[in-house]
């Protein structure tokens, strides 16, 4: 009876890695239709690069793709949003599957045929834009699993929303755009949300690997302005005036204090960053006003409020005691990327079964910020990375995001399709079972 039993256990376990491999091999033939188009759509949005809020000609590429796998699409949602609905041939949840679309105010250097020449404004000032961050592979790999999916339509249990999101990178100053803007106009309601997932792309592990963190994973953001106040002189008689461009770089100096002196960073991880600092016109003018404007990561709300106030304190009186004035202005900026833990350990083991179980790993916290978190605020998520290194690049050769030189190995696209597609697939069976 006993052997019977081991019999008919070994049998239906053979069966059912049979029909995994079955599905295994199905899947990835279907993603093999669809890697051209990826592809090329990838590099289409790479050499058409669009800053935030102004990825018009990108939304236009997005929508009509939808359009031709007959989902219902609306335009225009936070600004040039796009927002594509599967609707299922059964009933199930709602789930959400998020991809940016804007790129950076950056000068592309990466000498590729497709390579960006692109001008356009940001702030007042012309800039070259790129996509240095992955954003037109985030797109492409959901255009393509998006094809995918509408394919299986009359056996999807529930339906999916393909959300492409401008202004991820944060809305030009004095606009409102990104993740936050798309939630209040309703991005996660009719119908309603259940889970959204997101990917990001980059050189930080090798082409073939995926990473993740359950809760807090990737920092919270904030954008500071410093504006200080001095007295215009002749650079000759620098006395006679009060010069704001010292007063900046006295205040850059203390700013460096806060993590270094300030902050126990063995339990609480954080940054302040100065990233532009503007002032004056011409050699031998003490200028009348100088701007500081930078951004803080944490990952713990009471360091964040601590480090808010001690900008402040060092920006105000270092000016004052240097007879100037200085006013600071925080932004609320973005919160932590948050994984709901319950839904990570529900979906590794669909990396693991994409990427392999060496190929996925438990990362590191990540001090880059995702606006992602805003949807994380309102319904369980799950974000993870993909790994775009080429096998030749060692760790300390990667070349980071928002580089002039950043690229990715495009092997890493098929998988990432296949990914976000069978991630979407199994949450959905598992919610309708």
């Amino acid at each position: 009876m006993a052997y019977r039993t081991l019999q008919a256990t070994a049998a239906v376990l053979t069966l059912s890695f049979s029909v995994a491999s079955a599905n295994a091999a199905s899947m990835e033939a279907q993603v093999a239709e669809v890697i051209d188009d990826v592809i090329s759509w990838r590099r289409d949005f790479h050499q058409h690069a669009e800053l935030s809020n102004r990825e018009f000609r990108t939304a236009k590429v997005i929508a009509a793709h939808l359009r031709a796998l007959d989902l219902e699409v609306t335009t225009g949602v936070a600004k040039t949003g796009v927002v594509g609905l599967l609707r299922g041939g059964k009933p199930g949840p709602v789930l959400a599957l998020r991809a940016d679309m804007d790129a950076l105010p950056v000068v592309e250097k990466t000498g590729l045929p497709y390579a960006s020449k692109q001008r356009s404004e940001y702030e007042g000032r012309e800039v070259g834009v790129m996509h240095a961050c992955g954003h037109d592979n985030h797109m492409a790999i959901l255009m393509g699993a998006a094809e995918i999916l509408a394919g299986m339509r009359e056996t999807l249990p529930g339906t999916i929303k393909f959300v492409f999101q401008p202004a991820e990178e944060g809305p030009p100053k004095g606009e409102e755009g990104g993740a936050k803007l798309m939630i209040e106009e309703g991005v996660l309601n009719n119908p309603e949300v259940d889970a959204i997932f997101g990917l990001h792309i980059s050189q930080g592990s090798e082409v073939g690997t995926a990473s993740y963190r359950a809760l807090g994973f990737m920092a919270s953001a904030q954008r500071f302005d410093i504006h200080i106040q001095g007295k215009q002189t002749h650079g000759a008689r620098p006395w006679a005036g009060v010069d704001p461009i010292v007063v900046g770089a006295q205040i850059v100096n203390g700013l460096q204090t806060i993590v270094s002196r300030q902050i126990d960073i063995t339990q609480h991880p954080a940054v302040v960053t100065v990233g532009s600092f503007a002032a004056g016109v011409r050699n031998n003018i003490v200028p009348e006003t100088a701007t500081l404007s930078g951004t803080i990561r944490t990952f713990d709300a009471n360091v964040r409020n601590s480090i808010h106030e001690k900008i402040r304190l060092i920006a105000e009186r270092t000016a004052s005691a240097m007879g100037a004035e200085a006013k600071v202005e925080i932004d609320p900026g973005v919160p932590v990327t948050f994984n709901d833990p319950a839904l990570t350990e529900q979906m590794v083991p669909t990396l693991k079964r994409v990427y392999g179980e060496r190929g996925v790993f438990e990362s590191a916290r990540v001090t880059g910020a995702e606006d992602f978190s805003f949807f994380q605020e309102q319904v369980p998520g799950f974000f993870f990375f993909i790994g775009a290194r080429p096998p030749e690049l060692t760790q300390a050769q990667a070349i980071p995001n928002h580089s002039p030189f950043f690229y990715v190995d495009e092997a890493a696209l098929a998988p990432a399709v296949q990914a976000m597609t069978e991630l979407a697939l199994d949450y959905l069976r598992a919610a309708a079972d």
